[in-house]
C-alpha cells in the first residue's frame, strides 16, 4: 500500500461496515477494522513511536461506532507524534483510573495468590498472610502501593517491633516480598522501603523463646512412662523414635512405608516448599513395632486418624505432657536427639543435620551429593531407639539376612 493511500483518512463508510467481509479494512491514518470469522470486529490503531511500531486495540465495533473510533485513533496518534508511547500512556491512566486496586490490601491478596504454589498446603492455614492481615493492613491496607514508605511501614509496625519481634520481622519479611510483586507488575514502589524502616525500628530487644526439650537422658523414663497402646502414647513414642517434625507423623499414611523406610513427600517437609525431594526416614526395629502396634488403629490410610475422619491433632500431643506438668513439648525432642548426637556419638556434622531432615548445602551441592547418608543414619536411628528403650546406646548389630 502506497505513502499516500496510508496517509489518506476516513476510507472507510458506516454503509460499508454494516457488510464489511471477514478481514482488515484500513481506514486510513494507521486505523483498521478487523473482522473476525465469527462476526465480531475490532478497531486497531496502528502507531510508530521512536522508530518501533506499537499496535493497540481501541475497541470493538459496532460499541466503539466509525465517528468514536477515528476521536480515539486521533488523540493517540498525537500522543505517538509528541514522542510518548500510547500503549504505556494508556496502561497508567487505567491504574489510575481504579487506584484503589493499587492498594496494599489488593496486592497483598494478589502476591498471596500468586506465591500459594509455593506454600504448604497451598498456603490454606494462611500463617503467610496473618502477620500482614493482623498487623499491617488495619492500618496501611487502603494506602496505595505507590505511595508507600518507611515511615509508614515503622510507625505500623513500632507497637511489636520489641514485644513480638518474631511476628514483626515475619510481617516485614512479607510486606517487602508484596512490593517485589507490585514492582513487577510495574507499579512504582520504593523497594528499599522494608529495609529503611528496619533501619528506623533499629535492632529488637526482644529474645526468642526455644521450645522447652527434654534432657536427653531424661527421655528413656519418657518413653517408658507412654505404655498405654493409645494412639497418643503410639504417636509420641513414634515422634520420639524417628524425630520428625509433628506434621509429617500427623499425617502419616501407609503407603509412605515400605519395609524399614518411610518416606516423607517432600511437600510436607519444612524448608522445603515447593520442593520436589522426598525425605526418606529410616526406621529403627523398635520404630516398626510401634508402627505395627498402630496398624489396627488406621483409617482412610493415615496411621494416626481422629474421630472426624481427619488426623490427631498438634495440640493432642502437647496436651498430654503438658497435663503431666512437664515443660518439655514434643518438637523439643528433636533437640533432644540432636543433643544426644553431639555429645554421645561422633556421628558427623552432615549426617547428624540429615537425621533432623536440615538441608546443610546448597541446592546444586545437594544435586551432586545424591547421598541422604540413609546407611549412617540407620545405624544412629538403631543406637538411639536402644538409648530411648533404656538400652545403653551402643552399636546394635543388626541381625544377618538369613
Amino acid at each position: 500500500m502506497g505513502d499516500t493511500k496510508m496517509r489518506a483518512k476516513n476510507r472507510l463508510t458506516a454503509i460499508f461496515l454494516k457488510t464489511a467481509p471477514v478481514g482488515k479494512h484500513c481506514d486510513g491514518a494507521g486505523l483498521w477494522l478487523v473482522k473476525r470469522d465469527d462476526g465480531g470486529a475490532q478497531w486497531v490503531l496502528r502507531v510508530t513511536v521512536h522508530g518501533r511500531r506499537r499496535e493497540m486495540g481501541l475497541g470493538g465495533f459496532p460499541t466503539l461506532s466509525l465517528a468514536e473510533a477515528r476521536n480515539v485513533a486521533e488523540r493517540w496518534r498525537n500522543v505517538a507524534a509528541a514522542g510518548r508511547d500510547p500503549v504505556k500512556e494508556r496502561e497508567a491512566e487505567e491504574r489510575a483510573a481504579r487506584r484503589e486496586d493499587i492498594s496494599l490490601a489488593i496486592l497483598t491478596a494478589d502476591a498471596f495468590e500468586a506465591r500459594k504454589a509455593e506454600l504448604k498446603g497451598d498456603g490454606t492455614a494462611g500463617r503467610w498472610l496473618s502477620p500482614l492481615t493482623l498487623h499491617v493492613l488495619p492500618k496501611l491496607g487502603r494506602v496505595p502501593v505507590t505511595e508507600l514508605d518507611q515511615r509508614d511501614i515503622r510507625d505500623t509496625l513500632a507497637p511489636i517491633w520489641h514485644t513480638k519481634a518474631d511476628t514483626a520481622r515475619k510481617a516485614m519479611n512479607r510486606l517487602s516480598i508484596v512490593l517485589r510483586h507490585a514492582a513487577a507488575l510495574g507499579l512504582d514502589v520504593d523497594m528499599q522501603a522494608t529495609e529503611k524502616a528496619k533501619a528506623l525500628l533499629g535492632k529488637t530487644r526482644h529474645k526468642p523463646k526455644n521450645i522447652p526439650a527434654m534432657d536427653w537422658a531424661d527421655v528413656p523414663d519418657f518413653y517408658c512412662s507412654l505404655e498405654e497402646p493409645t494412639l497418643t502414647h503410639l504417636a509420641l513414642r513414634l515422634l520420639i523414635l524417628t524425630c520428625v517434625r509433628s506434621t509429617p507423623l500427623r499425617t502419616l499414611r501407609l503407603e509412605q512405608i515400605e519395609g524399614d523406610v518411610w518416606t516423607v513427600p517432600g511437600d510436607a517437609m519444612k524448608g522445603r516448599k515447593g520442593a520436589t525431594e522426598d525425605y526418606r526416614v529410616p526406621l529403627s526395629r523398635e520404630a516398626q513395632r510401634i508402627i505395627d502396634l498402630a496398624r489396627p488403629h488406621a483409617r482412610n490410610g493415615f496411621l494416626f486418624p481422629n474421630t472426624r475422619g481427619g488426623v490427631i491433632s498438634d495440640m493432642t500431643l502437647s496436651r498430654m505432657m503438658e497435663r503431666r506438668g512437664m515443660e518439655a513439648r514434643p518438637h523439643g525432642f528433636r533437640t533432644s536427639l540432636r543433643t544426644w548426637l553431639a555429645e554421645a556419638t561422633a556421628a558427623p556434622h552432615e549426617v547428624a543435620e540429615a537425621m533432623l531432615a536440615h538441608m546443610t548445602d546448597s541446592g546444586v551441592v545437594r544435586a551432586y551429593r545424591r547421598t541422604d547418608w540413609i546407611e549412617q543414619r540407620r545405624e544412629l536411628a538403631e543406637r538411639w531407639a536402644d538409648h530411648v528403650t533404656g538400652g545403653t546406646g551402643k552399636v546394635v548389630k543388626l541381625a544377618e539376612a538369613g
